[in-house]
């Protein structure tokens, strides 16, 4: 390898930079609270844009989450003129690219920051002009996120066709509207039925203050309610007696279900074990794929102890990932072992409890003869201390220096104070991870956190992965 220092450097900080974007949220871990989160984070963002502003932009195309991928776009807008014309229609692709794909809410709240940062360049504004031109249904949106609408249309000095304008800015000097959502929309303001053809959140408003009660509201409703919201809700609707609202589990991501299913009472999933268990063996046949089934002996060492808590804001995120990468997994390989530090076996009654025994866990699932050993952890290995560093460092040096068996560890969580997610050792590849569903792609990514890749090779990797994100739109 004829990687100088400064490439291998460039190659960790790359690394350092997506972990980072992958994991963390900016908001409360179960050891950092949300200041410290948001400073390390923010710091890494300026960081990796001053001095290695291509990777920077590379990054949207990676599976990182959506709070990180706003930034970038932000950041990117925001400095447009420290590169040329043609860097700048690169990145302006790329950030297209990446708004289609997230949530609509999180798109407006970037226009937002964009206006109350003043960033109003010609790009952006073409940015902002060209996405809410490809908007499917232009007037939903404008009831949903009315606010919203209007300030990106502020912003971006747009002309607005037909009865939208008059809706943004002067909805109450009109009769009547020929566009039927925006009719709605001013009759339920006096008419209680013309509520329940609107978006569920705004709908929501007008119940309250035609004072409906909840479960008629609920029931009413429903057709109108998203996928997601019939999730969110579905528990609030059954104590309300309403059966109607009910989401199709199959259907849900795999991660999202297995939150779903920890949210719930031990007596409630002892009850629905079978509905459940289906659900997460669908889910996760889904998310594996044509892989399912592909990798062969699979052993998984997967953390339930007390920290996999998270925090207020992450309630359980990190046993959620687990539980999902745990089913996932099962579908991926021929044979599969799963190992819970905690020592219990009914995945779906779990909860987190305990320390962290890590290094004795490792010991079991080498003893299985895996050819791919997965650990799923925050990385502190307190059951005692250090013995997981040791375990690895033996088995890599003396044992296995061919490395027959392939060890990656996936992190849920970032690591604030060291801008990283928390190894367990040296020779074992670790990458952060989000969702389940990403991760035979992590997988991946870790290789180029064992040393052996450099940035050639991971310049190689992000350049691929950004081809086939843009192929889409190309």
């Amino acid at each position: 390898m004829s990687e100088t220092f400064a490439d291998l450097i460039a190659c960790e900080d790359a690394l350092m930079f997506v972990n980072a974007a992958i994991t963390s949220t900016g908001q409360r871990e179960f050891r950092h609270r949300e200041g410290g989160q948001r400073l390390s984070l923010d710091f890494l963002h300026r960081y990796t844009l001053a001095n290695y502003r291509e990777l920077y932009a590379a990054a949207l195309a990676l599976r990182i989450n959506d709070h990180n991928a706003a930034l970038i776009v932000l950041n990117l807008l925001a400095h447009a003129g420290d590169v040329g014309v043609e860097r700048r229609r690169h990145e302006g692709r790329l950030i297209a690219r990446r708004l289609e794909l997230l949530p609509q809410h999180r798109v407006y709240r970037v226009f937002r920051e964009l206006r109350r940062l003043g960033v109003n360049n010609r790009r952006t504004r073409a940015i902002v002009r060209d996405w809410l031109a490809g908007r499917r249904d232009p007037a939903f949106d404008a009831v949903k996120y009315r606010g919203a609408v209007k300030s990106a249309v502020r912003h971006a000095h747009l002309p607005l066709d037909g009865e939208l304008g008059p809706f943004l800015f002067a909805p109450h000097g009109v009769r009547s509207f020929r566009t039927p959502i925006f009719e709605r929309w001013r009759r339920a303001h006096y008419e209680q039925a013309a509520l329940y053809g609107l978006p569920f959140t705004v709908a929501e408003g007008f119940a309250a203050k035609h004072e409906i009660p909840r479960e008629v509201f609920l029931e009413r409703i429903e057709p109108q309610m998203t996928r997601l919201e019939r999730l969110r809700h579905q528990e609030g609707a059954r104590k309300a007696g309403v059966d109607a609202v009910a989401a199709d589990l199959g259907a849900m991501p795999l991660t999202r279900l297995a939150s779903y299913v920890l949210s719930l009472p031990l007596d409630d999933r002892a009850a629905r074990r079978a509905e459940l268990t289906a659900a997460l063996r669908t889910a996760a046949g889904r998310a594996a794929g044509a892989a399912a089934g592909s990798w062969g002996r699979v052993t998984a060492v997967l953390d339930d102890s007390y920290s996999a808590t998270g925090s207020g804001q992450k309630r359980r995120r990190p046993l959620a990932v687990a539980l999902a990468a745990s089913f996932l997994l099962e579908s991926l390989a021929a044979e599969y072992t799963p190992l819970w530090t905690s020592g219990r076996a009914d995945e779906l009654l779990l909860y987190p409890y305990g320390p962290t025994p890590l290094g004795e866990r490792i010991l079991d699932a080498l003893g299985t003869a895996p050819e791919r050993l997965i650990i799923i952890s925050d990385g502190w290995d307190n059951a005692p201390p250090g013995l997981a560093a040791d375990v690895l460092r033996i088995w890599r040096t003396r044992l296995d220096p061919a490395r027959r068996v392939m060890i990656a560890h996936l992190n849920p969580v970032y690591d604030a104070d060291d801008f990283d997610v928390r190894r367990l050792a040296p020779s074992v590849p670790a990458a952060g991870i989000r969702d389940a569903e990403d991760l035979a792609t992590l997988v991946e990514l870790a290789r180029f956190a064992e040393g052996r890749l450099g940035l050639d090779a991971l310049r190689a990797h992000l350049d691929a992965q950004t081809a086939r994100f843009l192929e889409v739109t190309a």
